[in-house]
């Protein structure tokens, strides 16, 4: 299988591009303004929010297109049933909610959207430890694996604000129910202007014979920063732009595994059911190969600043270089 390596930006200090946005220069901000620019030729898009829109991005679509704006309060449940109904009707509605929210209306995610196949976007703002100051109880760690787990669902975790603009654009095209996250914290652009998106397809973003990390959402900066301190010491890692968890390209990821001979998963997730479960449950049927796993211990989190916390709980790219060191140790034991 040949690959073709996606752009990346240049990362050195007196290059790195500006951060974008205002409320957040974040992946919200871009979903919220891209949702609203593409309105107009997807007049059958209808935004329903629990009372959080001026955190999710949704606010501009408020502003610009009142009469196909629902708020719902703080009512989640109510929210994603009606969501159901309304695409019974041929509508495409987008459920603008907080991840940690978005939870507790699983029950109507699987029955009244997944189980009828209704075509429902959630798009969840404020995953993971991105959440920061709001603590542990508004930090989910779990959502990537509750949503993975329905049959049916789509679940996507952009990389950045460039790949948010094309996702966004990639779920209303969509016949389907999509969980997609999006991210609350300023985050920088990695990936080229001419980035190509494609739901189920991952990309080689940096080519490597040694290990691939496998990352997705805010992990994957940080697993580029990860490759570029190897590469210092010799060590040649690739690295994988795993946005879309499910359905996952296992096609990719077996050439990975077959060409490094190792993987390491990085993610802003729990290690249990998320991508890096996902990614192993794909190899060892396909091309079982040593793994190590970046992301939150089983633990919850706390509050803090985004930053400190993925230092704390092991997120950063010098946690990544180790695993990295730790993984090909094992694969070449085993030589």
């Amino acid at each position: 299988m040949s690959m073709a390596i996606s752009g990346t930006k240049d990362k050195s200090p007196a290059s790195s591009p500006a951060l974008i946005g205002s409320s957040g220069d974040s992946m919200r901000e871009t979903f919220g303004v891209t949702l609203t620019q593409l309105a107009e030729r997807y007049p059958n898009v209808v935004v329903l929010d629990a009372d959080v829109a001026g955190g999710t991005g949704a606010h501009h679509f408020r502003k610009a297109y009142p009469e196909r704006f629902y708020q719902f309060g703080i009512s989640e449940q109510n929210m994603m049933s009606a969501a159901g109904g309304m695409a019974s009707t041929g509508l495409i509605p987008v459920i603008t909610v907080f991840a940690v929210f978005c939870l507790r209306a699983y029950e109507q995610a699987r029955l009244s959207v997944a189980y009828c196949n209704r075509n429902v976007k959630i798009v969840a703002s404020h995953p993971g430890l991105d959440v920061g100051p709001d603590g542990g109880s508004a930090q989910p760690l779990e959502d990537i694996a509750v949503f993975r787990a329905i049959p049916g669902m789509t679940v996507i975790s952009p990389a950045d604000p460039i790949e948010m603009e094309l996702a966004t654009e990639a779920i209303l095209k969509f016949d389907g129910p999509v969980y997609m996250r999006t991210g609350r914290s300023p985050i920088r652009r990695v990936l080229a202007d001419d980035y190509k998106f494609e739901i189920g397809k991952g990309r080689v973003l940096r080519d490597g014979l040694d290990v691939s990390i496998v990352a997705c959402g805010v992990e994957v900066a940080r697993a580029l920063d990860a490759a570029e301190m190897l590469s210092k010491e010799g060590i040649s890692a690739r690295v994988v732009n795993i946005s879309t968890i499910k359905p996952l390209d296992v096609e990719l990821l077996v050439c990975c595994a077959k060409e490094t001979g190792a993987v390491v998963t990085a993610e802003d997730h729990n290690i249990h059911g998320g991508l890096g479960s996902a990614v192993a449950e794909a190899l060892i049927q396909n091309e079982p190969c040593p793994m190590e796993f970046i992301g939150v211990k089983d633990v919850f989190g706390e509050s803090g600043e985004p930053d400190e916390l993925a230092e704390k709980y092991g997120l950063t790219a010098p946690f990544i270089v180790e695993a990295v060191k730790k993984v090909i140790k094992r694969k070449e034991a085993v030589k």
